[in-house]
């Protein structure tokens, strides 16, 4: 691998018991190099991969009054309104049972597959895809599912899922769905095959919803070069509607479609999915989301589409359900467990995993809710060197250094997380948009293991460079506009350690060859 200049590091330079602050704008940055010097590395730095990367640490620098702070930007709130139903960003595409709600996710492990659905309003069709490497050409086809539900006085369409699989590795494929003059085409992007150094770029948001806002972020992340979208959970908010109304979950669909129908989102549920309203004689939890938003999760070996994982370029993802049981034992714990002894860092060096209820959060708002799942997960995130977690569910944004609280018992003692080199960095995007509005109130002080936090709308994005760097943004919705907000390049802290493993046996041993000519001499 190429070597790159040393990331705005994610760990603090101390993280003592007090609520002091870092006395200067980036107390965080540490800028000597692991084994090589910036006048060293310049001569390497040719590849398209570190100009972006010198880019964005400059960025950082620019960017880094906000560090390890509270930023002291105050949002100029639009209406936290759902757009009306005839708004044209919700409008229903033309023609009789038109396909409609188009959406992508991976089908499979390694992302040869997608699973495409989609919803005929009207009554049953056929679910086939239509589909070729050539526009307009369509001569290979597949065959899926149909399924529909009721909810209370609401009625679902028809919702298909068709898996397509045997694809090609980063290669672009055309798409048709449905019949005669009511037919629509789209097209989707494969990724590059997995790869140690396959480079990809995600965008995350989480608690979207259906507001000005949400369509504020929606075009945004249109913008931002992104291929695949890891979603953390609260989607259409249809169950704050009386009886949790339906046509609001049909609406979300269609409001994300220009995205969903064209690159892969890779889902999760939140609290807004569960609908369970014993009132209103339903006692099964998730019925909407499940029938409608399907996961690969017997690939992963899985026993609930609730929780499951994906391999795609250089990224092994764990989808995890924060309102699934998880202690030890229960079936999303076994299989954790072994689902982390599968991820293989020589291939997908990037571990990262995707929740709801953040673990890390020093807002007001679900303050504490994640505790009971760090308590059970910590451990194995620090074991496995997880790189990043990413949660939604507290309405701001907010990213941790890399700390951990592994060591914290009853009787311990050690209540306050430490810096760990080994831990993941916890970021909360639960600012997507939604109905509820921002969640304003943070604990003051601002605790030492929060590096930057702030109540607005947004999204990120994720740009995996190698095996060693990746490139983060959060971009702030700015009264409408797209400001990029909080950068920072995250180092590979497997490799890192690998590497340099590998660099010393490999110096150790030249050395031991050269004493042994030496001695024959």
């Amino acid at each position: 691998p190429r070597v790159y200049p040393p990331p705005v590091s994610a760990s603090p330079p101390s993280l003592h018991r007090s609520n002091a602050r870092p006395s200067h704008t980036f107390g965080s940055t540490n800028f000597r190099t692991r084994g090589c010097r910036w006048h060293r590395c310049s001569s390497r730095m040719r590849s398209r991969g570190s100009l972006v990367l010198l880019t964005h640490v400059l960025l950082c620098l620019v960017s880094g009054a906000y560090s390890g702070r509270m930023s002291s930007y105050v949002r100029n709130e639009f209406p936290s309104d759902d757009i009306p139903l005839e708004h044209k960003s919700l409008e229903v595409p033309k023609g009789y049972n038109a396909p409609q709600q188009v959406h992508i996710t991976q089908g499979d492990y390694d992302g040869k597959a997608v699973i495409i659905s989609w919803v005929t309003p009207s009554e049953p069709a056929p679910t086939q895809v239509f589909y070729s490497k050539e526009e307009n050409r369509y001569d290979q086809k597949a065959q899926g599912t149909m399924t529909n539900y009721t909810f209370y006085d609401y009625k679902s369409g028809y919702i298909h899922h068709c898996l397509v699989e045997g694809l090609e590795y980063n290669t672009k494929y055309y798409y048709k769905i449905g019949t005669g003059d009511s037919a629509r085409e789209f097209w989707f992007q494969t990724p590059p095959a997995i790869d140690v150094d396959a480079p990809y770029t995600f965008g995350i948001i989480g608690d979207l919803g259906q507001t000005f806002n949400s369509l504020s972020t929606l075009q945004h992340y249109l913008k931002s070069g992104g291929e695949s979208v890891l979603f953390v959970g609260d989607l259409s908010y249809a169950d704050r509607y009386q009886h949790n109304d339906g046509i609001r979950w049909d609406s979300w669909g269609r409001f994300v479609e220009r995205s969903t129908a064209y690159q892969p989102w890779i889902w999760n549920s939140g609290n807004h999915e569960i609908e369970y309203r014993p009132d209103l004689g339903e006692t099964s939890t998730f019925k909407p989301y499940l029938h409608r938003y399907s996961t690969p999760y017997l690939a992963s070996k899985s026993s609930s589409p609730m929780w499951y994982a994906v391999r795609r370029a250089s990224a092994h993802i764990i989808v995890l359900s924060s309102y699934s049981p998880f202690v030890k034992y229960t079936p999303q714990w076994m299989w954790l467990k072994g689902e982390l002894k599968r991820v293989d860092r020589e291939k997908t060096p990037w571990l990262i995993v995707l929740m709801h209820a953040p673990m890390y959060n020093s807002n007001d708002a679900h303050y504490m809710e994640g505790e009971s799942m760090r308590a059970a997960f910590e451990k194995w995130f620090v074991k496995y060197k997880v790189d990043l977690v990413f949660a939604g569910h507290v309405h701001a944004y907010e990213r941790s250094y890399r700390i951990s609280n592994i060591n914290y018992n009853v009787t311990s003692g050690n209540r306050y997380p430490v810096p760990d080199k080994s831990a993941p960095v916890y970021i909360t995007v639960g600012d997507g948009g939604n109905q509820e509005g921002l969640a304003w109130r943070f604990s003051d002080p601002q605790p030492d293991y929060s590096a930057f936090r702030e109540a607005s709308y947004g999204h990120s994005t994720l740009q995996l460079v190698n095996r060693t760097h990746a490139v983060y943004q959060w971009n702030r919705n700015d009264d409408g506009k797209h400001v990029p907000t909080d950068n920072v390049v995250f180092h590979n802290q497997y490799w890192a350690s690998n590497t340099r493993r590998r660099r010393l046996k490999k110096k150790h041993l030249r050395y031991e060859s050269l004493e042994g000519l030496m001695s024959m001499l």
